[in-house]
């Protein structure tokens, strides 16, 4: 049994799933969406100006807080458009895919059937040497 192969036949299985076909959906409607382009390149830029103006040896403070709070609200605006909403959903929902996936196959290398071993809810990653406990 080749498990490269059969990794590789995963990941096609992966990109066949509706969930990753609707975070590539959600991809490039960011992509398309000019606006929300701008809003990112801004907040990149005002990021990197409050990032300079604090490692000054002297910060201006009322510069500062000028940027941080246009930071945050440009950051609200992207975080509250649409497609941005729509990418992070999807987003994680193949980010809860891949997590059961990881599970599944860490449950199997820990000795449990791989055709009946469940993952447990709320993001368990089925190694108990990290865990705190299930109660």
């Amino acid at each position: 049994m080749d498990l490269e192969k059969l990794t590789r036949e995963l990941g096609k299985a992966i990109q066949a799933s509706a969930e990753y076909k609707a975070l590539e959906e959600a991809k490039a409607n960011n992509d398309a969406d000019q606006k929300l382009q701008e809003q990112i390149e801004q907040f990149n830029m005002i990021r990197v100006k409050l990032s300079t103006e604090m490692q000054n040896e002297k910060p201006d403070d009322e510069k500062v807080k000028s940027l941080d709070a246009e930071l945050k609200g440009l950051y609200a605006e992207v975080m509250n458009n649409k497609n941005m909403m729509a990418f992070n959903i999807a987003k994680q929902d193949v980010d809860d895919m891949m997590q059961r996936i990881s599970s599944i196959l860490v449950m199997c290398v820990n000795g449990e059937d791989p055709d009946t071993c469940e993952p447990a809810p709320s993001g368990c990653s089925g190694s108990c040497a990290s865990c705190g406990g299930c109660h």
